[in-house]
């Protein structure tokens, strides 16, 4: 039943259907397995049940939030900031790339929409400045990942849907990871600005251009702070925090006026088109998800894990490797909600924190984001730098094995993801 229901995805996934219509047909092959006529019993409760999360409403939010950043004009507002911060070392726009993605990550949660956010008025600067194409638009991909780790975070909540973990703890947890990730991208930035000799640009910004700088990116440098706070203080639930930071941004927009209701129209468009693949996808992924539970897989997979269970770093290297192949072939969500439901029971028996489990999963999807044949980011970030894909696919794993690199040292030390959760309880 499984190879065969694998092999049906394969064959609609390769044949080029989306990835939704893969997912039903290969859910209705399973159902021909168990029993044809549970179809019109399980399939509609489970696809509406998959969804039918209060949490999960937290996530068309987010996305609306980072839309509206963008249509108010605070994305511009974050990128005059990181430039005055780090803009006059040697490779200094790559270095705003990477400190405008975490800046950017603070808001919306999204690789993809950082990267498209962020890319066309990133990668034509570094190339004045003297990257190659490949370079910059690697380095746009690559540090877009930061933007799931550091919260708020769409793949997290979905996580934390899934699993009843603490969507405070989750967000606590991926502040740390984030910022190592944009460490070692900035680190990785400044050793090909030194091998190239790129120039230096001596000039340092004012007193007074830098506090102007900071006091224009104040509003958005205040939001991350207001989610996670909300949340871990237990003022404001995910959703009802989404909702805050969503009145927030649009709020401030109309005070500025730079925010015109043609624009928050294509903002809401947008969000609209993103959250209904999201869910779709979600909602598909939950059948497959049960005919997988009926037919024990998770079962067999703890047993199969069974000479390792008394080895959690193992334990997470395995199920990492699995995440990692299995994102490099599907949908990151869909990955995300089918791998959750069979390594939670082998982590809970090795022993492992969930909150632990749930940013070493989430950062394993969003390294796939960037992993050839279907790394998101890459095609995104190909498209805004006009250069062909396949050459950005050769040229994109120095940025997977940097992000690996950094996946490895949570595996093995997790005080890294968990120490921020524990200090403020």
């Amino acid at each position: 039943m499984i190879w065969t229901m694998l092999g049906v995805f394969l064959v609609h996934v390769l044949l080029g259907l989306p990835l939704f219509i893969a997912l039903l047909t290969t859910a209705l092959v399973g159902f021909l397995f168990v029993d044809p006529a549970m179809i019109a019993r399980i399939a509609p409760q489970q696809f509406f049940g998959g969804i039918n999360v209060f949490s999960l409403m937290a996530i068309p939010l987010f996305i609306l939030a980072g839309n509206l950043m963008n249509a108010s004009g605070l994305t511009e507002r974050l990128m005059r900031l990181a430039r005055l911060m780090v803009g006059h070392l040697r490779g200094g726009m790559g270095h705003v790339n990477v400190v405008s993605s975490v800046f950017f990550a603070g808001v919306n949660g999204s690789a993809v929409a950082d990267t498209a956010a962020l890319g066309p008025l990133l990668v034509p600067a570094m190339r004045k400045e003297g990257y190659s194409t490949s370079f910059a638009a690697g380095l746009t991909a690559g540090s877009s990942l930061i933007g799931p780790i550091i919260p708020p975070s769409i793949f997290m909540i979905l996580y934390a849907s899934l699993t009843n973990t603490s969507v405070g703890s989750l967000f606590l947890a991926g502040v740390v990871p984030g910022l190592l990730l944009g460490g070692a991208f900035m680190l990785m930035n400044a050793w090909y600005a030194r091998r190239k000799q790129l120039s230096v640009r001596s000039e340092r910004p004012s007193r007074k251009e830098f506090g102007s700088a900071m006091l224009g990116a104040m509003p958005a440098l205040v939001a991350p702070f207001i989610i996670v706070a909300g949340i871990v203080l237990g003022f404001v639930t995910p959703t009802e925090s989404g909702a805050l930071i969503v009145a927030y941004v649009a709020l401030f927009g109309l005070m500025m006026g730079s925010m015109p209701l043609a624009r928050v129209w294509v903002a809401m468009r947008e969000t609209a088109k993103l959250s209904s693949a999201i869910f779709v996808i979600m909602a598909v992924s939950a059948i497959v998800s049960w005919l997988l539970s009926y037919a024990q897989v998770p079962a067999q997979f703890v047993e199969l894990l069974t000479p390792y269970i008394d080895n959690p770093v193992m334990v997470l290297l395995v199920l990492s490797a699995i995440t990692f192949v299995t994102g490099m072939f599907m949908e990151e969500v869909s990955a995300l909600m089918l791998l959750t439901p069979i390594f939670i029971p082998v982590a809970m028996i090795a022993g492992i924190d969930p909150v632990h489990l749930g940013v070493i999963i989430t950062l394993n999807i969003t390294i796939a984001l960037i992993t050839p044949p279907m790394g998101a980011c890459v095609f995104v970030a190909a498209a805004v730098s006009r250069i062909d894909i396949t050459s950005l696919f050769r040229t994109i794993w120095p940025f997977v094995l940097v992000a690996l690199c950094i996946l490895l040292l949570l595996i093995f030390f997790p005080a890294l993801t968990l120490w921020l959760p524990a200090l403020l309880g």
